[in-house]
Order: structure tokens, then sequence, then C-alpha cells
């Protein structure tokens, strides 16, 4: 079962999260993140970049991407490269030798899921995992239908995916079509889940995802199959689950030695 964790601004579960990372980077420099794009995962990167600098050293840590659109140009400011390096390499001080991004490119596209899978492996794996949801309940680029066994491959988006992140773009035209993406078989070799949710537009979501069934029509149940998930929600986000005063029990009364 994940433990969900529900705070009252988005800005205090950003907070919870990036002294989680900061005690594992003093723990183990060398710590890898998995570290996604959107909006949700940003005020954790605004809050280690304030924990960067007051001290916390991530110039040894590793990081891996989830995902990449297909055929943006080099350099194209909503690239996923592009938004990693801006919202997390720059912010963290990471070494950006030590930062993975799957590899858009049309040239070699055939086999960009498999040399990221090799890299993965080669590297030994992710220590934590950052997931945001999307409204069709899609983890990384995952979306319905994707099988819990997938890997790191080419997908088609949905058209509401591509709806959703037309906001990024200056049109729905812009958009791409495919992506590269981690598959949920490769998020669920993470050793630490940490999905984040913010907003009553991800509540259903949310609640399908922790107390539904375990469907690939909700990719994101798949954190059910986890043995270490943290889900951290403001209010609005966990306002359609049905056992959200158990989990305020759970989280009020937890050992303060179990961390998240």
């Amino acid at each position: 079962m994940a433990e969900v964790i529900v705070l009252d601004t988005k800005e205090a579960g950003a907070s919870l999260v990036a002294d989680h990372i900061a005690g594992l980077a003093r723990t183990n420099p060398a710590v890898t993140l998995g570290v996604a794009t959107g909006s949700t995962p940003l005020p954790v990167y605004a809050a280690l970049e304030e924990r960067a600098a007051n001290g916390a050293d991530f110039t040894q840590a590793a990081a891996f991407a989830l995902d990449e659109y297909v055929g943006l140009p080099d350099g194209h400011p909503e690239s996923y490269a592009a938004v990693v390096n801006r919202e997390v390499t720059q912010r963290l001080g990471l070494d950006t030798a030590r930062v993975h991004v799957p590899d858009g490119t049309l040239s070699g596209i055939e086999t960009a899921g498999e040399r990221y899978e090799r890299a993965l492996t080669e590297h030994g794996g992710v220590d934590l995992q950052l997931l945001g949801i999307g409204t069709t309940g899609h983890l990384g680029f995952n979306e319905p239908g994707s099988s819990f066994a997938s890997l790191t491959r080419v997908k088609t988006l949905t058209e509401r995916t591509r709806q959703d992140n037309a906001r990024f773009f200056d049109s729905l035209d812009q958009v791409p079509m495919h992506c590269v993406t981690q598959g949920l078989g490769t998020i669920l070799r993470a050793r630490h889940l940490v999905l984040l949710a913010f907003g009553e537009g991800k509540a259903g979501a949310i609640a399908q995802a922790v107390e539904g069934p375990v469907t690939a029509s909700m990719p994101g149940s798949a954190i059910q199959l986890h043995p270490h998930v943290t889900v951290v929600l403001d209010p609005a986000a966990a306002s359609a689950l049905q056992h959200r005063d158990y989990y305020r029990w759970a989280q009020d009364n937890k050992p303060a030695w179990q961390g998240i």
C-alpha cells in the first residue's frame, strides 16, 4: 500500500520531498534521481535549489529523465532535455555528464528505447523517482493500455495529453505526436517512487491510482505493485480518496524514524 501524505499546500509537499532528497544526498552523494517534467514537480526543484543555496551538495548526484518528445529541433526550449537542464541541472548544480535524457532525434529513433534502458541498467538504476500523473492516469507518457511490464520505447501520445501539454507551446499543432518514455516496468524498477499531485483536476486520477483496481486502463495504478511508494498531495488532489481520514491518521501517528 502506498503511503499517502496530504499537506496544506503544494509548497509544503515540495518542502517535505526536498528535505528527503537532500538527506539522501548527504548519506549517498552519488544518489540517482529520476526526474519528471511538467508543472507538478517544479516546486520540488525550487525547494531543492534553496537547499543547495544553503549547503546541500548535489554535484555528485545523477539524474535520469522519464521521457522526451520525438522530433523537436535541437535546443528547442520545450524539449525535455532543455527543461531538465533549465529546471534541474542548473538549479541544483548537477554535473551535466551525469544527467541523462532519452534521445528523441529522428535519426536512430528505432533504437532510442533500447539505448536508454541499457544506460539505466549499466548505471545501476534509480534511487528515487519523482512522478506526476496525467488526467488520463498516465505516468511518464505511458497512456492507458500500457503494459505494466513495458520498457522504454516510442509511444504515440493521446489527443488529450497533447491538449494538456499545448500550454507549453504556441499551438496544439506544435505539440509532437510521439515521445520516448520509460515504460511502467522501467519505472517500477526504481527503489522509491514519489508521486506528486496538486489541485482538484488530479483528484480523480489519484483516487483511481491509489484506491482503484490495478488495471492497464489506469497506468497510475501500477504504483500499487511497488513496495515503496509515497504519494504527496494537497487537499484538493486528495478530495476523492475514500480513505483520506485514515491516511491523515497514519500520517499524524507515524514513527518519525520511518521517514517517507
